[in-house]
């Protein structure tokens, strides 16, 4: 039987209009069943495992779909070569001999955490490294723009938020002179961190013709304070030897000069030496997968990173992020917390530890160790102080000692364990830094940077807030109810 085309279109449409519930449900079913087992087999963790697989039950069409734009990690195999990433850390490796032992550093206490790094991190722990702290945007900034007016060669400069204000002005000025004097320069900006001025420094950049880029652009062009997958890295390299990085973005409100002399606190770190080339790789990684561009070896990278002045110490670039290098820093925090024998100092603008994080702190506490976490009372995200707040109980009643730093936000993250070993940088303690955030870190080997971030965390203590179980419970019901509402959202803020 021969059927024109008008009466083809005219059966099929009666055939969806009447079985088109049937279809659906189909649909539904293939797609759920196709989502919770992606669900179940790709999630490492049990509890997102089990969330999901929850909500694609419960909405069988709408669950799989929100599984697909938000559920599933597409940059977790990295779009560079195997290769080509062999390539940019042998480069890096090369500067210097590795750190073979650390008994004269620092003790033979630490070195089942050099050898818990060598596996964990791409880079091998090397010695010869100079690293400076410096305190806020007072000494950090001048440093910088510095830095960038007497480069040579090349500058790379990595941040989560650059803002369109006086201060990120100039350094937009700053790279526009470098430019004009014929440096290469390359600036990668989180596409989430770009938004928080208006309008966004980025137009600012292009406008002078600096190359620059977005990293993991959002296609809806709208600012996102809790989106998943930030470059939370703050980097500056000058000429391939000397250079920046911590937890610093670049912001007037860090400024005493655009605060009436009340700025916010950071800390941020001033490096030279074979740990240089490590970050610097890490920038070039973050450029390649953003823009498709490689950098040449011969103009980016010195080979000649001995130099540094002293006092030189052991350091190594811990990179983190939900690629490879997933869970990076949670597995260093578990093994710094393991060796630890007489004192933790932590100092992070939001602490949120995972279960295991807590566990180790605990168990430290437990074991005689003297554990300070330092937080601020005055914090810039609401809803994650209220978060910190629901579970201060959890660290507070093994006998870790938690304390609210008065004045002004702090925005510092710092950690050091027995006076001998530091993890500073980009990463703070909570589920997005350890998991969703692309973070970098430095792991230094140093009595004297120790006592000195530990000296600085002591002076934040001098003048905080004691919280204890008995200032917990006198917070109203209705506020607990809140907090624990908000604790319950917590790896997504």
């Amino acid at each position: 039987m021969h059927l024109d085309l008008p009466e083809l279109h005219r059966l099929l449409q009666d055939f969806f209009s009447e079985y088109w519930p049937h279809i659906a449900a189909i649909l539904g079913l293939l797609m759920g069943v196709t989502a919770a087992i992606h669900a179940a087999m790709s999630k490492n963790d049990v509890r997102a495992a089990i969330s999901w697989v929850g909500v694609i039950i419960m909405s069988p069409l709408l669950g799989p779909i929100l599984y697909f734009v938000a559920g599933i990690n597409r940059i977790r195999q990295s779009q560079i070569s195997e290769e080509r990433d062999k390539q940019l850390k042998s480069f890096s490796n090369y500067t210097s001999p590795p750190v073979t032992e650390l008994a004269h550093h620092v003790g033979e206490q630490f070195e089942p955490l050099h050898i818990l790094g060598d596996r964990i991190s791409h880079f091998q722990l090397r010695a010869g490294n100079r690293i400076e702290m410096l305190n806020g945007g007072d000494e950090a900034y001048p440093r910088m723009l510095q830095a960038i007016e007497n480069a040579q060669k090349t500058i790379a400069l990595q941040s989560y938020i650059f803002d369109n204000d006086r201060i990120g002005r100039q350094f937009v000025d700053a790279l526009k002179r470098a430019k004009e004097r014929g440096v290469e320069i390359k600036v990668l900006i989180d596409a989430v961190g770009s938004r928080y001025s208006r309008p966004p420094s980025i137009r600012l950049l292009r406008k002078h013709k600096i190359p620059c880029a977005l990293f993991l652009t959002n296609p809806f062009g709208i600012r996102m304070p809790y989106a998943n997958l930030r470059s939370h890295r703050k980097v500056l390299i000058i000429d391939g030897n000397k250079g920046f990085t911590g937890g610093m973005n670049i912001r007037e409100g860090f400024c005493s000069e655009f605060t009436d002399n009340n700025p916010d606190h950071d800390t941020h770190f001033k490096i030279q030496g074979p740990i240089v080339a490590q970050i610097l790789s890490a920038f070039a990684h973050d450029w390649e997968f953003t823009t498709k561009e490689e950098l040449d070896y011969n103009l980016w990278f010195d080979v000649d990173l001995s130099s540094a002045p002293e006092p030189q110490v052991p350091a190594r670039c811990i990179r983190s992020g939900p690629d490879r290098f997933l869970a990076s820093t949670h597995n260093m925090l578990l093994g710094a917390f393991a060796v630890a024998k007489r004192h933790i100092r932590i100092q992070s603008p939001y602490f949120i530890p995972d279960l295991v994080l807590i566990g180790a702190l605990n168990t430290a506490a437990r074991r005689g160790v003297q554990v300070d976490i330092v937080i601020p009372k005055k914090n810039n995200l609401k809803l994650v102080n209220y978060a910190m707040t629901a579970q201060l109980d959890q660290i507070i009643c093994s006998g870790c000692r938690v304390w609210r730093a008065t004045g002004n936000f702090n925005h510092s993250k710092l950690l050091t364990i027995d006076g001998a070993w530091s993890y500073v940088g980009s990463s703070n303690i909570d589920a997005r830094s350890l998991r969703l955030n692309f973070e970098l870190d430095i792991e230094v080997y140093s009595h004297d940077l120790a006592k000195e971030i530990e000296n600085k965390i002591d002076r934040e203590i001098e003048k905080a807030e004691p919280v204890t179980l008995e200032s917990l419970e006198k917070i109203p019901f209705r506020k607990k109810l809140r907090n624990r509402i908000i604790w319950l959202a917590s790896p997504y803020l």
